[in-house]
């Protein structure tokens, strides 16, 4: 793949990659940055890529594997030694159209703020799936090849992330 190609590929995926990171990290500067480094290994990786295949979801597994080694690698610091981490305000930036009143609107966002907070609550690998699968549309095979799991395993994550956010929503929805 050339510059030019690999080029296309940010310009057209960029946006979704970009909403992805900040959905997984639920932070504007941790996102930024998994955005970045996802994008810096498709470049090492550019003679690899196939511009026939399927790029967003390479470029997705790309960002999914790096964040869960970053994860990874804080859990084993965080074991070894201890360190409280400073809170800061999660970005609820929610992108809504254009509404006919702002009582509309008002309603639309809260609704919209629940919804994320309980998809935050679920577990990390329910999460994914459901990320990947809502937000990114992705299939479950295309999800499968993302997470190198195998396909029966995101439609079981799936089903039960579907019925724990049933469940949790019924009484606020």
């Amino acid at each position: 793949m050339t510059k030019l190609e690999l080029e296309q590929c940010i310009n057209e995926y960029g946006k979704d990659i970009y909403s992805f990171c900040r959905q997984l990290t639920c932070n504007r500067q941790e996102a930024d940055d998994l955005y970045q480094d996802t994008f810096l290994k498709a470049v090492e990786q550019r003679e690899k890529l196939d511009k026939n295949g399927n790029l967003k979801s390479y470029l997705l597994g790309i960002a999914m594997r790096i964040w869960k080694n970053r994860k990874r690698k804080y859990a084993w610091r965080n074991r070894i030694a201890p360190v409280e981490r400073l809170v800061e305000e999660r970005d609820d930036d929610v992108a809504i159209g254009m509404e006919a009143s702002l009582e509309d609107t008002f309603i639309t966002n809260e609704e919209a703020k629940v919804v994320k907070s309980v998809v935050d609550k679920l577990p990390g690998k329910m999460k994914v799936c459901v990320l990947l699968f809502y937000m990114e549309g992705l299939s479950t095979p295309q999800i499968a090849a993302v997470l190198r799991i195998p396909e029966g395993t995101v439609k079981s994550r799936l089903y039960q992330a579907r019925k724990q956010l049933e469940k949790e929503l019924e009484n606020v929805l």
